[in-house]
């Protein structure tokens, strides 16, 4: 996947657009802002907002070319991100490290999958928020009517409500739902699509 994501994200223009992501947007505002994590981060809009909005920022993906955008949009808005390449457990991070987690389409491979969250949750803070946006296992439904709202195509990468109950299970949940919304974020994300958002709280 990671030469998948390279080859995406090394166009010129940012195939999910500069705007960050709506749900995470109207979340955070509601935040006194602290320390935050981007999970699987890719060009870096959700980052960069973030840090306009006074948030210490973190962020890690796969991709170099990610990286590279990512640190081009924050010049471009100065701010600053600290963003890191490599797998998860590779990256340095520490326990009870920050306040916020923001998984915005961050679909992990399934062997990875519950792993990967439960070490997520290792670096957060007690009290500290878990906000989530993923594409749920009804997308394909869509993908098929336009193709143009983008997505995994493998369904075992999709979310249901169960996997996230379980692999956040020792959270507490302010709001869990699935919805069906209208995407406009850059070139690969629009149009209509089905998807699970939560916001939850570590105890």
């Amino acid at each position: 996947m990671k030469e998948f994501w390279d080859k995406r994200f090394s166009a010129e223009e940012y195939v999910y657009g500069e705007e960050p992501n709506e749900y995470l947007r109207s979340r955070l505002l509601e935040l006194y802002p602290g320390e935050i994590m981007f999970a699987a981060e890719g060009e870096g809009r959700n980052a960069v907002y973030a840090a306009q909005e006074s948030w210490k920022v973190t962020a890690f993906d796969q991709s170099r070319e990610g990286k590279k955008k990512a640190m081009k949009l924050a010049e471009k808005n100065k701010v600053e991100i600290d963003y890191r390449v490599g797998d998860l457990p590779d990256l340095g991070y520490d326990k009870d490290e920050v306040d916020v987690i923001a998984l915005i389409y961050a679909h992990f491979s399934p062997e990875l999958r519950a792993d990967y969250h439960k070490l997520l949750l290792s670096y957060l803070r007690r009290d500290g928020l878990v906000i989530f946006e993923g594409f749920s296992k009804k997308h394909p439904v869509y993908q098929k009517q336009n193709p143009q709202v983008g997505g995994p195509k493998d369904e075992a990468l999709l979310f249901s409500m169960e996997e996230i109950k379980k692999d956040f299970g020792e959270l507490n949940f302010l709001e869990l739902y699935e919805a069906e919304v209208d995407l406009d974020e850059g070139e690969f994300h629009k149009g209509q699509g089905s998807v699970i958002r939560f916001v939850a709280q570590k105890k």
